[in-house]
């Protein structure tokens, strides 16, 4: 009967200390919190996360909807000499894939040798631009994709019709262009070509280190590459850099202060917009450029003429802001504009084997 008794005593404590302990292993998980965040890092990231945009995974569009058959078509083209009149050009000669999308030139030669007048800026992340060009007359890439085929001073293609022509005369966009854009009566048109061009192009996304840190994770950035972003806050630069691609919302007059020319050493004066309407309140307006991958897209300004990315900073303090940014400001925004180098997608970059180069 004793024995009973003291089982009966044991028993609810075994059973008692066992799920106790259970109870700890699962809580053990649950005290796993994540490190603690600092005041200050939390309201720098709140800040940014009002102005900034983390860039999608997609730019679509859709008038024109992005299938496996367009991209390929699409990055044919961007790639085929065939585009200019001698064959002595593509999309890429200009936007180089592998360098970042830019030919790193102050402006490009045309297909008759001579160069532009404006510097060619990079084909990654612009189809998240409001508009393009330097002085925007374009609203988006697909209008884009069909201006520097045409013209004299770039690929120089005499007409629509003449591109078309030469096109249909090659077996393989026969089929392409069936492919690409299938119950279509005649898949031949210039704004197909346009199209296909573009939505190649709007795969062309660049995410960066400052996605994940703008995502929520703020050790993503060190704390240098924080203090850059705070003082390229602080100091006003988001007046015109914001958004998914720190820019690419909005013209705005170049320089606001002084004249840019005097800051650039520019040979040269361009008038922006006001070289297109005629109208006086658009002389040196230009198209604000996103920042993404800026590091790698020098030189800069629309023409070019600045080669070093810090110049090109305190250039912009002076010109927009009327600051003159201390050297150790400088550094800081430098620093910072490295969180947004992304990384060249691999398939993009390879030219087309049947193109034979």
């Amino acid at each position: 009967m004793m024995k009973k008794f003291i089982l009966l005593l044991v028993l609810p404590a075994v059973l008692f200390f066992g799920c106790a302990g259970n109870q700890t292993d699962k809580e053990k998980g649950a005290d796993k919190k994540a490190p603690d965040i600092s005041k200050a890092d939390k309201d720098l990231l709140a800040k940014a996360q009002i102005f900034f945009k983390v860039l999608p995974a997609q730019a679509r569009n859709p008038e024109n909807e992005i299938t496996e058959a367009k991209l390929k078509l699409g990055k044919m083209l961007y790639y085929d000499t065939r585009l200019s009149k001698d064959q002595t050009q593509s999309c890429n000669t200009c936007h180089d894939i592998a360098t970042y999308g830019v030919d790193k030139l102050p402006t490009s030669p045309g297909d008759n040798g001579i160069p532009g007048t404006r510097n060619s800026p990079t084909v990654f992340n612009a189809a998240l631009k409001g508009a393009q060009f330097w002085d925007g007359r374009n609203k988006d890439v697909e209008q884009q994709a069909g201006g520097p085929i045409l013209n004299p001073a770039e690929m120089a293609i005499p007409s629509e019709q003449f591109l078309l022509d030469r096109l249909k005369k090659v077996e393989m966009y026969q089929k392409l262009f069936a492919e690409a854009y299938p119950g279509e009566n005649d898949a031949f048109t210039y704004k197909n070509i346009r199209h296909a061009i573009a939505a190649f192009e709007r795969t062309l996304l660049t995410p960066a280190k400052f996605d994940k840190y703008l995502a929520g994770d703020v050790n993503a950035m060190n704390a240098q590459e924080k203090k850059g972003l705070e003082t390229f806050i602080d100091q006003g630069c988001i007046a015109c850099h914001t958004a998914s691609v720190l820019g690419g919302t909005m013209l705005q007059k170049f320089a606001l202060f002084g004249d840019y020319w005097e800051l650039t050493g520019s040979k040269n004066i361009d008038y922006g917009l006001f070289q297109e309407t005629n109208n006086e309140t658009d002389k040196f307006m230009f198209y604000v450029p996103g920042l993404r991958n800026i590091e790698k897209t020098a030189p800069y300004f629309h023409d070019g003429s600045v080669s070093d990315l810090k110049m090109a900073i305190k250039i912009m303090g002076k010109a927009e802001l009327n600051k003159d940014l201390a050297d150790e400001q400088l550094d800081e925004i430098l620093v910072f504009l490295k969180t947004l180098t992304g990384k060249v997608p691999a398939a993009a970059a390879t030219v087309p084997v049947e193109l034979g180069r």
